[in-house]
């Protein structure tokens, strides 16, 4: 694995000197998990943005709920009894 260096400042290398002891990780992996949950946050973030967008379009909204009815019970479809 490649590493690089990052600017931080001395209240958050502190902090992330706290949570890697606390965890028994070290500082590199503390600071990949930080960031994982902020990718994760934002694209959440920006997902609910977008069905919040997608609701105010009464036109789409229907086309979606459509959508969702046309394929409910499809997943059982030729699949048999388990």
């Amino acid at each position: 694995m490649g590493s690089t260096t990052v600017r931080i400042s001395e209240e958050t290398r502190v902090t992330l000197r706290e949570l890697a002891a606390a965890t028994g990780e070290p500082m590199h992996r503390v600071l990949e998990r930080a960031v994982d949950s902020y990718r994760r946050a934002r694209f959440f973030t920006e997902l609910d943005a977008a069905y919040a967008s997608l609701r105010a379009d009464p036109e789409g909204w229907a086309e979606e709920l459509q959508e969702r009815a046309d394929l409910e019970g499809t997943l059982g479809d030729d699949l048999g009894e388990a």
